[in-house]
């Protein structure tokens, strides 16, 4: 079967990765209203193209905190790769460096930061953090990244618990006895939804943690998360070098804004003092646009990542990437931009229903 655009990716992978899989990476939040807003947003933003300009030379490129990537499309973090392929976050990293862009590394990789870094050697990678209870530990999480030549930090600010997904509940989910999350070996067992994974995050987590992390680390701190105006501010105020308005792909907070919906309200707030990406719902190049429209630098993708190295590995993830490119550089053609900095606001407007 050819695979012409991301749902054909998702068919394929609904199909042939084992169901509690399948389902710990399709999970949403309760009723998933959050998840599925995420993409149903972008079909309530409609474009205003403008004709007869010069489109017959194009340039997709951007810069993420002054490193250029070939497109603004990066990896969004997420966890246990091996569910998908065998090698995991290895085929994803060598992938992101095929395709000149950024993969943010999770804490909850099933490969180590050492394995990763050594399959795609000079590839731009920024590492996730969660902040555990055990602070000595993300202590040596940052320290190694930072010492591995990761470009940045992510901060995840949305989970000082796990949301409740109910398939996994139901399914007990645990990662298979070969399966490891090899950064954190012998911290913890890991079920997902015990009890136990619980108390390993540190829910008394706040702003003044930003204080200590600078205190630990060089590297640009990014907080991903954020979806007010009000925590766009602080974040600001706290001095991160980047927001990714998140809301952990549907998996959280039910009932929270989509992020394309929460996107407007942060970019306003920040006012260009730091940058502002956003993930969750991207399915198609016209998303992309719409994103950087509304004042987005780059968007990451997560669940799609996941879909492509269940068809193929890194080959399977480049032909994702290679599809949003193309789509992208198309939706800006059509839409009558020739460069990134041709989009703006006046490209879109939001239905009237």
């Amino acid at each position: 079967m050819a695979m012409v655009c991301l749902s054909d990716f998702e068919a394929y992978a609904k199909k042939y990765l084992p169901k509690i899989a399948w389902d710990f990476f399709a999970a949403g939040a309760d009723d998933c209203i959050t998840r599925d807003e995420n993409i149903l947003a972008y079909k309530r933003i409609h474009f205003r193209p403008r004709m007869l300009q010069d489109v017959s030379v194009m340039d997709i490129r951007t810069k993420l905190l002054g490193t250029e990537i070939s497109f603004p499309v990066g990896i969004a973090p997420t966890g246990f790769h091996q569910l998908a392929w065998p090698d995991g976050e290895k085929s994803t990293a060598r992938a992101a460096r095929a395709m000149g862009t950024c993969y943010i590394t999770s804490t909850y990789s099933t490969c180590t930061l050492e394995e990763i870094s050594a399959a795609a050697p000079g590839g731009l990678r920024w590492f996730q953090l969660y902040i555990h209870r055990n602070r000595a530990l993300s202590q040596q999480l940052v320290r190694r990244a930072e010492a591995l030549g990761f470009q940045g930090l992510v901060l995840t600010a949305d989970l000082p618990y796990t949301g409740k997904r109910r398939d996994d509940v139901r399914n007990g989910f645990c990662l298979p006895p070969h399966i490891k999350l090899k950064n954190l070996e012998g911290a913890f067992e890991v079920c997902k939804m015990n009890p136990a994974f619980h108390s390993v995050l540190d829910p008394s987590v706040t702003w003044k943690d930003i204080y200590w992390l600078r205190s630990l680390t060089h590297l640009p701190i990014i907080i991903k998360g954020i979806l007010t105006k009000e925590d766009a501010e602080l974040a600001v105020r706290h001095g991160v070098q980047g927001i990714i308005v998140s809301n952990h792909g549907g998996r959280q907070l039910d009932g929270a804004p989509a992020t394309v919906d929460a996107l407007v309200e942060v970019v306003e707030a920040v006012q260009g003092r730091v940058e502002v990406y956003l993930d969750g719902g991207i399915r198609k190049g016209s998303d992309i646009l719409k994103a950087l429209a509304l004042g987005a630098k780059c968007v990451f993708i997560g669940r799609p990542v996941l879909w492509g190295l269940a068809y193929k590995g890194e080959e399977g993830l480049q032909e994702v990437l290679r599809i949003l490119q193309d789509e992208f550089r198309l939706s800006m053609a059509l839409a009558g931009c020739a460069s990134i900095s041709e989009i703006g606001q006046h490209l879109v407007q939001f239905s009237k229903l």
